[in-house]
Parts: structure tokens; C-alpha cells; sequence
């Protein structure tokens, strides 16, 4: 019996110790100081409405964590959200309203939820880190045309969900707290783009035992070029700019 529970003593410590070498949890949030730029259009059944986005410097809020785990046949996993607001002027016929001669304010927003699978294909082997996965983009859109006489106003929303490559990787400077970081969500499908591109170096804080918290400034670009025969609504939208926020590792 003893020696029984030598052996589950000694398997326990080990396994702890395989727990903390492979398992990661990291989180981060901040401020995407962005500007929106692009437009739409919509040609069903004959109507010709269409949109331009105003340019408006805009700041929005980003939240992720990622969670990795020991076992090799299941994947990590990576949370992104973000929220994306837009408005300009719009004009003509859509599916439910009719702006008519005139223009009005027509403004929209875009809940992103990224949910991302991955496989850690490099874990900080000479200093490099490299994931590849498919990420789950869910977008809660929803839009509001101004009231403006005499057009009375309309409003709607629509949810879908956009699959995308995902890849990843980071280089740590040796014999510094600094990391070097860029990951890419890509999809591409007839005349239709997607992607998602962002690249940062962060600055870690490690007087904290536990907890390491760390700094990331850098830069984020998303494209939605969306074109397909299929689809009424024709998008070529763009965010770009500055971000930067604080993380914690543990």
C-alpha cells in the first residue's frame, strides 16, 4: 500500500509539473483606435440602393483569451470580440425601405465574436511560437437609416457566421521581456475577401509571480469584400489602425 501510494504521490507531481509547462491561460483587453472606410450597394429585384461610409475616426473596445491545454488530440482555443460602428449617407431602394430623391444618416454596427480551434505547431521552440487553426467569425450586424422627412426611418439586424484560416506566430527576443506577434484570418471565395490581419510587440511585466501582466501595442486591419451573385447586398468595407490594451498571463 505504501509503496502504491508512493507511486500516485510521484505520478501526481509529475503530472502537475507537465500541467504547469503546458498549460496557459491568457488574456487581454484595450482600444482599437480605428477608421472605417468603404461602401455598399443593393441591386435586388431592380432597387439601387447604396452607402458611404463617412470616414469617422472611431475607438472600440477588443477583449481575448486563450486557453492551452496539454492534451494533443484536442485543439486550444482562442476568444476574440469586438464591436465595429459605422455611419454615412445612403440613397435609393433597399429590401424594406425607400430613401427615395433624397439622401439620409444610415449607421451600423458589428458584434464579432471569433471563436478559434487551434493546434500549437511550435511552442516557443528557439524562441518561436506557430498555431494554425480555423476561426468561427460570428457577426451580429445591425443598421438604422436617420428618420429624415419624409422618409420615416428603418431599421433591422442580421446574424452569419464566416469561416477563416487562422495562423499565428510569435518570436521572443531572447534575454528581454519582448515579444513580436502577428496572426492572419484569411478566407477567400469567388469575388469575395476576407481577412483579418493584425501584427504587435508586447512588453512583459514579470515582478508578479503568478500572474505576469504585460503591454501590447499594435496595428489591425479588416477587410470585408464581400461580391458573390448570390447575395443582394454588396460590401467593400474596411477598419485600420492602432491598437493597444493590457494582458495578464498565468
Amino acid at each position: 500500500m505504501k509503496k502504491l501510494l508512493f507511486t500516485f504521490a510521484t505520478g501526481a507531481v509529475f503530472a502537475s509539473g507537465v500541467m504547469a509547462d503546458f498549460t496557459r491561460l491568457e488574456m487581454g483587453a484595450g482600444a482599437w483606435m480605428q477608421t472605417p472606410k468603404g461602401d455598399a450597394s443593393y441591386t435586388d429585384g431592380g432597387a439601387d440602393g447604396s452607402y458611404t461610409s463617412s470616414e469617422n475616426d472611431k475607438s472600440e473596445t477588443y477583449i481575448w483569451a486563450l486557453i492551452k491545454h496539454p492534451i494533443p488530440v484536442l485543439p486550444n482555443l482562442r476568444l476574440e470580440y469586438v464591436t465595429l460602428e459605422d455611419s454615412g449617407v445612403a440613397s435609393g431602394t433597399f429590401k424594406d425601405f425607400d430613401i427615395g430623391a433624397a439622401t439620409t444618416t444610415l449607421s451600423y454596427d458589428m458584434k464579432q465574436y471569433d471563436i478559434i480551434p487551434y493546434y500549437n505547431i511550435l511552442d516557443n521552440t528557439a524562441w518561436i511560437t506557430l498555431d494554425l487553426g480555423l476561426d468561427i467569425k460570428i457577426v451580429d450586424a445591425s443598421y438604422t437609416a436617420a428618420p429624415s422627412a419624409p422618409f420615416t426611418g428603418y431599421s433591422d439586424s442580421v446574424t452569419f457566421a464566416l469561416p477563416l484560416l487562422y495562423v499565428r506566430t510569435r518570436v521572443e527576443i531572447p534575454a528581454t521581456n519582448i515579444g513580436l506577434e502577428a496572426d492572419v484570418k484569411y478566407v477567400t471565395t469567388g469575388d469575395s475577401t476576407v481577412y483579418d490581419v493584425r501584427a504587435k510587440v508586447d512588453y512583459t511585466l514579470d515582478f508578479i509571480p503568478v500572474v505576469q501582466p504585460a503591454l501590447e501595442v499594435g496595428y489591425r486591419v479588416q477587410k470585408l469584400d464581400i461580391d458573390e451573385s448570390g447575395v443582394d447586398a454588396k460590401l467593400d468595407i474596411d477598419f485600420s489602425g492602432i491598437y493597444a490594451g493590457l494582458m495578464l498571463r498565468f
